[in-house]
């Protein structure tokens, strides 16, 4: 019903007057929703972008190596994913306050020991004192807390992807990788990584989507400025449904079928039959 009275001429929901695409192109003259989209974009693609990276190297190295409490590791890396996104924002939001506070304590404390001290020892404090006060600054809410946010619940998914991924490969092709003289970064780089990346990419995906989506955790850390998509339609929707709503939601909704329809494709072809049957070592 959205994406039908998106279209409709009369800014009434419930009465059907004509079809129009009026309500798309107010979308792009309202500079609020302009930076919405901007600062969902940049959230997504630069969280989606760690996240990918981080979490590519750990699900391999969980798939790949044995190692004391790995079981426990792995359950400490399911929390993310089963956990209430509201117990999650909370706990975040208590994390950047506490970050914040004793950084900027600590800044103070060492920039006028800096001054009184002199000499190499007050340029080092000087120095710890101004990091320290760098430190306190990303920890207040904004932009950097969001994409912290995002990339904490995003590398559990993409690790458990591409942990999946490494199940079935076939791990005879870095052993012969390893016979003509290649060393472990080369294994990676030239055999490992082009196998397991339609599973890297699948990852990335879901990644990027569940950014784009997110509200709760976006909510509870977002500054002043930091508005996204999600955060403005729960803001405008307070005050009664509109036709642009409902044309910023059904595009919201294509953006995510689409990455969607990607992910499923991609992910029909992360089965253990699309490699050649290989085996993992055991989780300890």
């Amino acid at each position: 019903m959205i994406v039908i009275f998106s279209f409709n001429q009369s800014r009434l929901g419930a009465v059907w007057t004509g079809f129009t695409l009026d309500w798309y192109l107010t979308l792009f003259q309202n500079e609020t929703v302009l930076l919405a989209t901007r600062n969902t974009l940049i959230i997504a693609l630069a969280s989606t972008a760690i996240s990918t990276v981080v979490g590519t190297l750990l699900g391999a190295g969980l798939a790949r190596y044995a190692f004391p409490g790995k079981r426990l590791f792995l359950w400490f890396m399911y929390v993310p994913v089963v956990i209430p996104e509201i117990i999650m924002a909370v706990s975040l939001i208590i994390f950047y306050g506490l970050v914040s506070q004793n950084s900027g304590a600590w800044a103070s404390s060492l920039l006028a020991y800096s001054q009184e001290a002199g000499g190499l020892l007050g340029l080092l404090a000087g120095t710890l004192g101004q990091l320290a006060r760098q430190v306190s600054s990303f920890f207040q809410l904004g932009l950097g807390t969001v994409i912290l946010a995002h990339i904490t619940f995003q590398i559990p998914f993409v690790a458990i992807v591409v942990r999946s991924r490494m199940a079935g490969f076939d791990q005879s092709l870095e052993e012969a990788a390893r016979d003509l003289g290649a060393n472990e970064v080369n294994v990676f780089r030239h055999v490992t990584l082009p196998l397991i990346m339609p599973g890297v990419i699948v990852g990335g995906l879901l990644a990027f989507t569940l950014s784009i989506d997110d509200f709760v955790i976006t909510f509870f850390t977002s500054g002043p400025g930091t508005t996204t998509l999600p955060v403005y339609i729960f803001s405008a929707v307070k005050r009664g449904v509109s036709p642009d709503i409902n044309a910023l939601s059904t595009l919201i909704v294509l953006v995510t079928v689409v990455a969607l329809l990607l992910f499923n494709w991609l992910q029909s072809r992360t089965t253990p039959s699309s490699a050649a049957g290989g085996t993992s070592r055991e989780d300890s």
